[in-house]
């Protein structure tokens, strides 16, 4: 069922795909529903909304940026998505996938060498602490449910190189977020680029990206800790 739902679902989204990629989707997903015994890493779970909900809707980014060659980092990456996801539909990306959580980033460097990605960081840190020398060096970030905009915009924003993108995976209304973030977005160095909404296919589920783009250096003020973000947003 799962290959049959990846493969008309990516024909949909109108992404050529080479056969591997079907077969690595079964590969993750085995992995991840057996670790996911054990491990909270998703709510989501049986392989048609897997199909879906996870990999289909990672992979509609594809559609909205061009990602190949692209040196990528995705924040707050949990069980891959969207990076690792993207990945496997495009191989050539290269991926550094960032979680503050140990456990969460072996199962990541597991689950990449399982794969047959031996290409791909996984770094244990805070966005907010992460290694200065990823500062300003990414062509693309991304990231998927992991805060408001607002905030999602400070700890992103500071990794993307000037020209580079930021996309948001958001639900169907980004609309309240991106009023918002529209200060802390101008104030990190960014410019609402769009808002894509896009269907998943096989469901009546739509989705917003939204794409920023980097046009001048993040001050380096920016991001303060954690708890000053919640606590004082932009």
């Amino acid at each position: 069922m799962l290959e049959d739902i990846l493969t008309s679902g990516l024909a949909e989204l109108s992404l050529s795909v080479d056969p591997q990629a079907i077969a690595r989707y079964r590969l993750y997903y085995d992995m991840l529903a057996e670790q996911n015994k054990v491990m909270n890493l998703t709510a989501i779970d049986g392989e048609e909304d897997s199909a879906r909900l996870h990999f289909l809707d990672c992979a509609a980014l594809l559609t909205l940026a061009d990602f190949s060659g692209k040196n990528v980092i995705d924040v707050g990456s949990g069980a891959g998505f969207p990076g690792l996801a993207l990945k496997v539909a495009a191989p050539d990306v290269q991926l550094t996938l960032l979680d503050s959580l140990d456990k969460r980033v072996r199962f990541l460097r597991a689950l990449s060498e399982h794969l047959g990605f031996d290409d791909v960081a996984c770094l244990h840190a805070r966005a907010e602490e992460a290694p200065p020398e990823l500062r300003e060096s990414f062509d693309i970030a991304c990231s998927r449910a992991v805060a408001r905009l607002n905030l999602l915009c400070e700890l992103c924003l500071p990794f993307v190189k000037v020209g580079g993108l930021f996309i948001a995976m958001k639900g169907p209304g980004a609309e309240e977020e991106l009023r918002e973030a529209a200060k802390a977005i101008r104030l990190l160095g960014g410019e609402l680029e769009r808002v894509a909404v896009y269907a998943i296919p096989g469901t009546d589920t739509r989705h917003s990206a939204v794409l920023i783009r980097k046009t001048h250096p993040t001050p380096k003020t920016y991001p303060r800790r954690w708890a000053q973000i919640k606590k004082q947003p932009l």
